[in-house]
Parts: structure tokens; sequence; C-alpha cells
């Protein structure tokens, strides 16, 4: 909408609506947009799109490609070129999909780090997409897999994107047996599919850099940790403290209460692990009405001792409606209470 020309309200549920769009509304004022908005930029707020957009030259100041796919889908529409410079790599799933819909983009490494080119105004062409199956929720399964003894399970057509799939080597690094099956590409994006038996792990330092490649992932990971022997040390994951919640926060308190050791700062999380079925569990963790942080400890629920509860599950709805649904099928015991 910031290079359109009219105007157009956002606004979200109350989770989205607690986020602060600042890192958004300030690139695309660049293009010549407004935002007005609520006290911290927040949403519901109004964009006035640019009637004569200008192209853009953007530094995205933390690793973040939402951030940078915005900025992309600005350039769109205004004239010339418009490039994002990322100091570290993130996702590239917008650029593979640009260029597959016909739009001019290149991307080469400078010693500023990625540099993102896009002319605008491209002639687009319609596609047909295979869209392949999110490494994000497929790692709740993954994970469960991998922490409850006796289990094996099959996640087909998972994308092995390599800006995506930290979590998987991450995992393998730990010790889990998940095997790589009939890798192949589909719509452009490298997919394989999976099979997880369960393993005993063991904590490991999870390298910085990979943190943009994993993000979303960290607290499902975490859960892990708390099952493995020794320590898991997660560093570079500041970003954590500005999804739909501090999620660092979230999960050493809920982690705690189950009975695990947590250590943190503004940037780092540390797990000390239990060993398998080492955690005591038989807390009700508080979800700060984010999926992510729901369903990991739902996934730690079924390797505790004792049963884990979410204080509120509806937003897993979010991003995987059927997560309930399938983790009951693959053995998982799930209760709902005044539902």
């Amino acid at each position: 909408m910031a290079t359109q020309g009219i105007n157009a309200t956002f606004t979200g549920d109350a989770s989205l609506n607690k986020r602060p769009m600042g890192r958004v509304t300030d690139p695309i004022a660049l293009f010549g947009a407004q935002s007005v908005g609520r006290s911290g930029g927040r949403l519901p707020m109004t964009i006035v799109g640019a009637t004569e957009p200008v192209p853009v030259e953007y530094t995205v100041p933390m690793p973040s490609a939402q951030v940078k796919s915005a900025v992309l889908l600005a350039g769109l529409n205004a004239p010339g070129q418009t490039v994002v410079i990322e100091k570290e790599a993130t996702r590239d799933h917008t650029e593979r999909m640009l260029e597959g819909f016909g739009a001019e983009i290149s991307v080469e490494e400078t010693e500023d780090g990625r540099r993102i080119t896009l002319t605008g105004q491209p002639e687009l062409k319609p596609q047909v997409i295979s869209v392949p199956r999110d490494p994000s929720s497929a790692a709740f399964p993954t994970c469960a897999a991998t922490i409850v003894p006796g289990s094996e399970v099959f996640v087909p057509g998972v994308s092995q994107n390599l800006t995506r799939n930290g979590i998987y080597t991450t995992l393998v690094e730990m010790g889990a047996d998940i095997t790589f099956e009939n890798e192949r590409l589909e719509g452009g994006e490298p997919v394989a599919d999976l099979r997880v038996r369960y393993a005993e792990t063991h904590g490991i330092e999870v390298p910085p850099a990979r943190a943009a490649s994993m993000i979303d992932e960290y607290p499902v990971l975490s859960v892990v940790a708390a099952l493995s022997t020794g320590k898991t040390v997660m560093r570079g994951v500041k970003e954590l403290r500005v999804k739909e919640c501090d999620r660092i926060d979230a999960m050493a308190r809920g982690l705690r209460a189950c009975g695990v050791t947590v250590e943190e700062d503004e940037d780092t999380m540390i797990v000390h692990g239990m060993g398998p079925g080492g955690v005591p569990g038989g807390a009700t963790c508080e979800s700060f009405l984010d999926h992510r942080i729901a369903m990991s400890f739902m996934v730690l629920g079924m390797a505790a001792q004792n049963p884990v509860s979410v204080d509120d599950g509806t937003p897993i709805a979010t991003s995987f409606p059927v997560f309930e649904d399938l983790m009951k099928t693959l053995g998982a015991q799930i209760t709902r209470d005044n539902a």
C-alpha cells in the first residue's frame, strides 16, 4: 500500500496490535508514504500511500526477512531501482517468488552485506506456485518425535531452504535421528521428506550466525534442550524479544516452572538439560497469546514426567490450526478445559 497512492487502515488481533510497527513504517516512509497509528507506532494504523513514490536504498538494521520483504514489495511500484542491504542473510522466499513472477532482481555479496537490487514497475506474469511445507510448523512434530521414546514420524515435502533449515542442522548436531529423503526442487525451493526417530540428545552451543535461519524455532528447540544432557547455549537471539511476545522471557518462565534451570540475558538463552525424561513438568505455562510458545509447551508435555498445560491454546490457530488433531493422530494426549 505504501507506493499505491491510496489510503488503507490496518488492524490485527490482540497480539499483533501490541507490536510496534516502526521497523516497517520507517523504511516505507522513505518511499514517500505516511503512517498514522497509536502511540509507539502500533495498530490500528492508517497508511497514506505515496502518489509519486521514489526508489530507496535501505540497510536493514536487524536481521528480519519481514522488514526486507516489506521494502521489496513497496519497491515494486517505485520507479528505478530499490536496494535492500542486509548484514546477515535472512530467509529468501520473497526474492525467489519475485524472480519467479518475472521481476528483475539480483543478489550480490558485498563488504557491507547481502545487497538485493529490485527494478521497480516490472511486467509481472502469473504463475502456478507449489508451496513447500513450512519448516517452522514441521519443527513441532519433528521435535516431539525426537524427545518421545519409541517415536517415528514421517514428515513429507518440508522446505530445506538454507535460509530456513537451521533447526534441522542444529537438531542433527545435538544427536537427533533425522534422515532427509527424496531431496528435490519444488517451485524453486529445495524440499525433502523427513523421517524422524526418537534419540537421546545432548546440549551444544548454537552458532549465533545460524539464528536468522531458525529464529522462530528457538522456543521448541529450548524444549529439546531441556530434555538433553548438558547445557545448550543460544546466543544472538535478541530478535526473540520483539516477536508476538518476549519469547526468551516466556520460555524461561515456563521451563523454570517445569523444573528446568534457564539463564538469560538480552541476547542469550542457556538451557541446562535434565536428560531424557528428566523434566518434572506439572506446571501451567503462560502462552502470552503467542502460538509458538503454546505449541512448544504442548510438545514439552509429551515428554515431561507430569502433564504440562498452557493457559490459552487459542493462539495456535494463528499458524497451525490442525496442530491439536495432528498431534493426537500421532499419539499425543491433549485435553481442553473450559473449551
